[in-house]
């Protein structure tokens, strides 16, 4: 099934970031929105408060963060697909109810524009300090998907994509952008409608009565979903709970329930990774990057090839699940990653996991503010090529 035209601006545009992600959202069939406003992430909500009347659908903005990512929630349960929109000041207080949203597998995606933090710290300079609150923020176990767009282009194409893995996959998905991609203005073309391939929700085919709102085969363990109002029975609860959704609260009830939610996406990491690669094959460095920091990675490459030297460069397109598998792959073929970010460390503990010890790993971290200069990376890949 397509989008709904209505919900497409086609045609080539010069837009930023934040713009092109909501054109993004309301391409994938998004049509209810609640926020807080938040820079640098306000522009995003502003487009779709002006966008939304026009095709059907609603914006609210809340109180604060609490409420709008509570509301999203009750709006998926409704029938809608849904989005709220923060940096991460907001985030943080969304943390409790990104719990609720997994272990109700409630599909929803949640837009962080990362800035300079913590606390107040930075509004309106960049960072990419929040890509480990979005996966160990909220407490229990839990798994989440999240993409880190490094233009205003991939920030329209990506936002179809991320609204698609929600559905698929029933989790929450996180949207990573940072303030100088949702706030850089590049060519965005956007397709017509029969171009864009939109997941719909996996509704239920069965009849009232028959229906267990969280039953599942062993064979494909996300569960079809159904809304209020369709004659379903549904009860949908932060605890745990069975297939019925009523609260099951024993171990065995927990081991049940939390092993098929989390394995919905450790079981399927290696089908859910994107990661793009150049020149990886062969290379004796390679330099990991994501979101605009690869762009700056690139850059960097680029020279250091012009100097003669073999070097390859692989971007995360969805950081969260990570593409361990891919490094493990490489960690007998080069000499050394070399992993800046803007932050003090954190997708580069990644990289070491997988790496186990076999290769050197070369952190290059940013404290955010501005971004890395592209002689800082080139530095650090002609050290690791000697």
């Amino acid at each position: 099934m397509q989008a709904d035209p209505r919900g497409v601006l086609t045609g080539i545009h010069f837009m930023d970031g934040d713009h092109a992600a909501c054109e993004g959202a309301l391409a994938a069939g998004c049509r209810f929105v609640a926020g807080y406003p938040i820079t640098p992430s306000t522009e995003i909500v502003e487009r779709f408060a002006a966008r939304i009347p026009l095709v059907g659908g609603i914006f609210i903005q809340m109180e604060d963060e609490l409420a709008a990512s509570i509301a999203i929630l009750g709006a998926a349960w409704g029938g809608k697909k849904v989005m709220s929109v923060s940096s991460g000041p907001g985030i943080s207080l969304m943390m409790e109810h990104l719990g609720y949203a997994f272990i109700t597998e409630t599909p929803s995606v949640w837009v962080d524009v990362q800035r300079g933090g913590p606390s107040t710290g930075l509004p309106t300079l960049p960072a990419q300090a929040d890509m480990m609150q979005v996966k160990w923020g909220s407490h229990g176990d839990y798994e989440i998907i999240a993409l880190s767009p490094n233009s205003p282009q991939e920030c329209f194409d990506l936002m179809i994509q991320a609204f698609n893995l929600t559905e698929i996959w029933r989790v929450p998905v996180f949207f990573m952008m940072d303030e100088v991609v949702g706030h850089m203005t590049e060519r965005v073309e956007i397709p017509t409608a029969d171009r864009i391939e939109v997941v719909e929700r996996k509704w239920t085919q069965r009849r009232p009565g028959e229906y267990k709102v969280f039953e599942t085969r062993e064979d494909d363990l996300v569960p079809c979903m159904t809304q209020a109002g369709m004659g379903h029975r549904i009860h949908v609860t932060g605890l745990t709970h069975d297939e019925r959704g009523y609260p099951a609260m024993t171990p065995e009830a927990q081991e049940k329930l939390l092993t098929r939610l989390t394995n919905k996406i450790r079981l399927n990491a290696d089908r859910i990774v994107d990661i793009r690669e150049d020149g990886v094959e062969g290379a004796e460095v390679v330099v990991v990057s994501f979101g605009i920091t690869s762009r700056i990675a690139m850059a960097a490459v680029e020279r250091a090839r012009a100097e003669g030297l073999k070097v390859g460069h692989l971007r995360l397109v969805i950081c969260w699940p990570f593409p361990a598998t891919r490094i493990k792959e490489l960690r007998g073929q080069v000499k050394a990653f070399v992993v800046p970010e803007l932050n003090l460390g954190q997708m580069v503990l990644e990289v070491e996991r997988a790496v186990a010890g076999q290769t050197q790993v070369i952190s290059l971290p940013h404290c955010g503010g501005t971004v890395h200069e592209p002689e800082v990376i080139l530095a650090a890949i002609r050290e690791a090529a000697k």
